[in-house]
């Protein structure tokens, strides 16, 4: 006897909950709440305040806000995810390509202008927010799915290239050079003789120490204890007295809501970033709540999770920190210390409410170095050699996109870069899309009414004096005048020519007007030929569309078939069956 399956099938198939409910996932799982769990999830919680604190306000520096700013983060999309999520698992809070896409967006538009800047910074969480919450009401949810995986990793890929270098020089204590990343790097080598020892120490040390721990005791968060040795040994040695730059003065306290002050010509600049910071946080939030859903057995509902960001997004906007989303290595270690369910988050914003009323002043020695070795070693998990180099030997194209997506990362801008990885994505769907399968059918020996492939199975037999063709992909206005010119190539080699064409469209739904008169253009030049045609596997809303645009006219009425075999069989013997 087998063993009693971990998940239920018949959940799969469970009614949704309607009202309230649907939109507030909290009320459906936590009466039910087993008490047993409480324990999991405290410990899960502190270990995933030990990796946020430091994390968050390495993240800060990193999209150019202050360290408190990804304090504030964390008080709005750890809660708002938990309350409106519906992964068990998924960590709701600043990202590095978040950070990076908020840094790019808003500096080109401030400037030098701080007041400006943190504005504008809001400004942008703030409508990346309200974009999550009309796409959550709209049920957009499915655009997900138009998410080449190769694009996003060449995008992620290059982002990680790019925070490191952009890192480096806080590494070194050096200036940070300007342009794009190689520009920035050769930057950085001219002036490696700027280097200043103590920085160059206390960073490396830091980074060496992260490294170490992760390798050696996982289960200790690195993070956290990088950040608390780093202040201690900032502030036994002074060593903003040698020249290491340190965080400064971190206000306590609660941030105060509020709508943020935006000029007027930033407003629709900043409505394209958020849309492209959106597509980003989304792309990566879905993949890491799928991931859990799958090996736990639960289903995640992608319009919620819209839903679930907007209002993470919303609240992070008017309290002054960044745009967040669930990241798969900040789940996983939440996932890894044991959580069973969203108290878990909870229990964590309940330590970083603690932590911003109270601890705040001891990050004062923090050296920026050490937050430099931070971000470092969390985008060093994204350099995907391995990964890219799987894409190259799996499909060719999607590689080169990913590579060209990576490189206008690096050699142009970050918002560019992820144009070029979205117009890929698109262009990629159009080329398959125009480009459908043809198969010649032939009967399939022994086997009365069936047909199949030819060019899979060469011991098929041709139909005597007909042509049997299968498009293996809906006939839309993209693909119609490739079809089309397929089509008479396929006749044309034909030797001797068909007395006629059999076209099964089963995989056609519907018939849009550019598809519907390229097939009567169709029937006409093979009739001009002295080839008849007929159709198979005619649904419906073809079949209604074919009469009102004159195509059932000019095919014939009495050639539209339900099968092929009813279509060979008329056309063998010169009778046709109506549909």
């Amino acid at each position: 006897m087998s063993a009693k399956p971990a998940v239920d099938p018949r959940t799969w198939a469970a009614p949704k909950p309607s009202g309230i409910r649907r939109f507030v996932p909290i009320l459906q799982w936590l009466p039910n709440y087993d008490r047993q769990w409480l324990r999991f999830d405290v410990i899960a919680g502190a270990t995933v305040w030990g990796l946020l604190v430091p994390e968050s306000i390495a993240y800060a520096g990193l999209a150019g806000l202050a360290p408190q700013a990804g304090l504030y983060t964390l008080l709005a999309t750890l809660a708002a995810y938990a309350v409106f999520g519906t992964s068990r698992h998924l960590i709701a809070a600043a990202t590095s390509a978040a950070a990076v896409l908020l840094a790019s967006s808003v500096g080109g538009l401030a400037g030098a202008d701080a007041a400006r800047y943190m504005s504008d910074a809001a400004g942008l969480v703030i409508f990346c927010g309200g974009l999550f919450l009309v796409a959550g009401l709209l049920r957009l949810g499915f655009v997900a799915q138009f998410l080449s995986r190769p694009v996003m990793e060449g995008f992620v890929f290059g982002l990680a290239i790019f925070v490191t270098v952009s890192q480096l020089p806080k590494l070194f204590g050096i200036e940070k050079g300007s342009g794009d990343t190689i520009k920035q790097f050769i930057h950085l080598i001219g002036h490696l003789g700027d280097t200043s020892g103590a920085t160059l120490a206390v960073g490396a040390g830091a980074l060496v120490l992260l490294f170490a721990v992760e390798r050696l005791a996982p289960k200790i968060p690195g993070g956290l204890l990088a950040l608390v040795l780093g202040i201690l040994v900032s502030s036994v040695f002074s060593l903003s007295s040698h020249g290491v730059k340190i965080v400064g003065n971190v206000p306590s306290g609660l941030p105060t809501p509020g709508v943020p002050s935006i000029h007027s010509a930033d407003v629709l600049p900043l409505i394209t970033a958020a849309a492209g910071l959106l597509l980003v946080i989304f792309s990566e939030s879905l993949g890491a709540a799928d991931n859990f859903a799958t090996k736990y057995g639960y289903e995640i509902d992608p319009n919620q999770e819209l839903i679930a960001l907007g209002v993470a997004n919303a609240g992070s906007g008017l309290l002054g920190g960044l745009a967040g989303g669930g990241s798969l290595s900040q789940s996983a270690v939440n996932e890894g210390a044991g959580a069973r369910s969203e108290v878990s988050p909870l229990i964590a914003a309940f330590l970083i409410l603690i932590t911003v009323l109270v601890l705040t002043p001891l990050f004062k020695n923090l050296p920026e170095a050490v937050l430099a070795a931070l971000i470092i070693h969390a985008v060093s998990h994204l350099w995907e050699v391995a990964e890219m180099r799987r894409y190259y030997h799996l499909q060719r194209l999607e590689f080169w996109l990913a590579l060209a997506t990576l490189l206008g990362v690096i050699t142009i801008d970050v918002l560019p870069g992820l144009v070029i990885g979205v117009v890929a994505m698109l262009l990629l769907v159009i080329y398959h899309a125009s480009r459908p399968q043809i198969a010649l059918l032939g009967r399939v020996p022994g086997e009365r009414g069936a047909y199949g492939d030819v060019g899979r199975h060469p011991d098929y037999e041709a139909v005597p004096g007909l042509l049997v063709l299968r498009l293996d992909a809906p006939l839309f206005y993209a693909n119609a005048t490739p079809v089309r010119d397929r089509i008479k190539t396929l006749v044309g080699m034909t030797d001797p020519p068909p007395k006629a064409l059999i076209l099964d469209i089963g995989a056609t739904e519907r018939l849009d007007i550019t598809s519907a008169e390229m097939l009567i253009d169709l029937v006409h030049t093979m009739h001009s030929a002295g080839v008849d045609v007929a159709f198979a596997e005619v649904r419906q809303p073809v079949v209604r569309m074919a009469r009102r645009s004159g195509l059932a006219k000019r095919l014939g009425e009495d050639r539209s078939f339900h099968t092929i075999d009813e279509a060979v069989q008329a056309l063998g013997r010169g009778d046709a069956a109506l549909v």
